[in-house]
């Protein structure tokens, strides 16, 4: 608002001109701590992703829709699709969604009643796996990358075997 001439104004009261802020020169990752490349690579190093512990979060949204048989605990299928769906994520480059645990869960057939051979073979590759964490990076690592790029719901279109490397 415009002040008229003959009221008092002290001198830090004065307007000022406007701070010129100039322009942002381009950012490059140099800090220690950032990703420079998409991926780590080499065995039991995974895949690195930005806000992976979002997942947790998102499993926790499917526990109801688990299909569980006697001996078979929920922490360890969501641990398990948990795994699956931060490799899809960290594969696009991006953070985890809902639909990266879903596709992990349908993978091993835990959304939906699954073959008695699908059962007995994720019993062994789930069964502890919440508690070990490189049992959980040879879970990640077995799935091949294809099985993991389709939209939840496309799973089921083939076999269990193809899907899993099996």
């Amino acid at each position: 608002m415009t002040q008229p001439k003959f009221a008092p104004i002290a001198a830090p009261d004065e307007v000022r001109p406007a701070y010129r802020v100039d322009t942002p020169r381009p950012w490059r990752p140099h800090r220690p701590g950032e990703l420079v490349k998409a991926t780590a690579g080499g065995k039991g190093l995974g895949t690195p992703g930005p806000d992976q512990g979002y997942a947790l979060g998102l499993a926790e949204r499917l526990r109801g829709r688990l299909v569980l048989t006697s001996g078979e605990h929920a922490e360890d299928a969501l641990t398990a699709g948990v795994v699956l769906g931060l490799r899809r994520a960290a594969s696009y480059g991006r953070a985890p969604i809902l639909a990266d645990v879903e596709v992990g869960l349908e993978l091993l057939g835990f959304l939906s009643d699954a073959p008695a051979e699908l059962i007995a073979h994720r019993r062994e590759l789930v069964d502890g796996v919440t508690h070990d964490y490189w049992r959980q990076r040879l879970l990640a690592e077995s799935a091949p990358l294809g099985s993991l790029r389709g939209s939840p719901g496309e799973s089921a279109a083939t076999g269990w075997r193809e899907r899993l490397g099996v």
